[in-house]
């Protein structure tokens, strides 16, 4: 039996792949393509999203400002993203970006910025909105100003799909919304902007790459396309993760980093996600600092553990690269538990400051955020309380 199995063919699935990406070492220098687009277009006004450093640390912010400037496009920036970007710091560069009069947005930095910036390219078509009403789902946007992402980590792969993330803090909720109109026209993924990523930051993106398409690959949704990219990119971590963590500057292992990633973010793109990002958004919405990856790699074995039962052959055929046996559900979730110790991520809950009585609030949170009740839907097993409160006591 093989994972082709799995899959019914009489169901019938979206391929989708949407985002114009210039992929490759010195694609940087694409922005001056796109800024001459947008110029011819009328576009004279952006505003620019990043975080505090990276964007200028990386030299991308020198290729950007000095095609703006050629273009005769004026920008404002909006430099306060913080990892697990907040519906308070959107709602504040909208208003930036409205007061300026911005007609499009562009994002430097990871899937943080990335998102951000999607949020704010929605409110600035819909100026009476809030970032809270966006993800508390008080409204459904259809249209948004245009976004070209400029990627600076291998990990979210938001660069390439429809999907953004905020938390909302009075809440502890982290939902995630998935517009059409949010897909980046443009996205550059250059390795050369990601050879100065810190060892910790290269495995937790890589990891968030993995459990990308672990989910895509075995949801209730997974395609052939979700289940053959999620091998093919688990093959890519597999191989160079360790690379890069010895040898930053290896652009080769960045390189495979990158396109992994980009193709993570077309495989949840079509695969959609389930349990271990509904599980993951409630930690990093109780510890705003916790970091989505860590959070995400956490939680891996358990879920692997949960859903093996549903979807073997697929997890025995994405999983092949990293994992030796997988012949048991115990065997998977051990195998993958031992690749994280070998990317030196051996981390339980319990090291990053959960508790047990933790798990009765992160259950409600994974069940009562907006959006994350309809991860749960697709995931290949029964997400009951149940369910989830073993994946998180097993994870602590």
């Amino acid at each position: 039996m093989s994972w082709e199995k799995d899959l019914n063919i009489n169901e019938v699935r979206e391929i989708r792949t949407r985002t114009c990406v210039y992929f490759g070492c010195g694609a940087i220098q694409k922005i001056n393509d796109i800024a001459r687009i947008y110029a011819e277009r009328g576009v004279n006004k952006v505003i620019v999203m990043s975080g505090r450093n990276a964007y200028k640390s990386t030299g991308a912010w020198d290729v950007v400002e000095k095609a703006l400037k050629e273009n005769k496009i004026e920008y404002v920036n909006y430099d306060k993203v913080t990892p697990n970007p907040t519906t308070d710091a959107i709602d504040e560069a909208a208003e930036l970006a409205r007061n300026f009069g911005a007609k499009a947005v562009i994002t430097i930095g990871g899937g943080s910025p990335t998102d951000a910036g999607k949020s704010v390219a929605i409110l600035l078509k819909y100026p009476n909105e809030t970032g809270s009403s966006l993800y508390e789902f008080k409204f459904t946007p259809t249209e948004a100003v245009p976004v070209v992402a400029i990627n600076l980590t291998h990990g979210t792969g938001s660069e390439t799909n429809r999907f953004a993330v905020a938390t909302i803090l009075e809440k502890n909720y982290k939902p995630a919304i998935a517009y059409d109109c949010i897909y980046p026209e443009f996205a550059i993924d250059d390795p050369d902007l990601m050879t100065g990523l810190s060892p910790k930051q290269t495995r937790y993106v890589s990891i968030d790459a993995v459990n990308h398409v672990v989910e895509a690959a075995t949801s209730k949704v997974a395609s052939p396309y979700s289940v053959t990219l999620a091998r093919q990119v688990i093959e890519l971590v597999g191989k160079y993760l360790t690379k890069a963590i010895e040898n930053p500057s290896d652009k080769e292992a960045r390189y495979y980093l990158c396109y992994a990633a980009l193709m993570g973010g077309v495989c949840f793109d079509n695969g959609l996600l389930h349990y271990t990002h509904a599980l993951e958004h409630p930690l990093s919405a109780m510890k705003p600092d916790f970091s989505h990856g860590l959070g995400l790699a956490i939680l891996l074995p358990a879920v692997i553990k949960n859903i093996y039962p549903a979807k073997a052959e697929t997890l025995k055929y994405i999983l092949e690269p990293i994992v030796k046996d997988t012949t048991t559900s115990e065997k998977a979730s051990e195998g993958v538990y031992e690749w994280l110790k070998s990317v030196d991520v051996p981390n339980k809950l319990k090291d990053e400051g959960f508790v047990e009585s933790d798990v009765e609030k992160l259950t409600e949170l994974a069940f009562t955020t907006p959006s994350l009740d309809g991860l749960l839907g697709i995931a290949p097993t029964n997400a009951t309380k149940e369910a989830v409160k073993a994946i998180y006591t097993e994870s602590l």
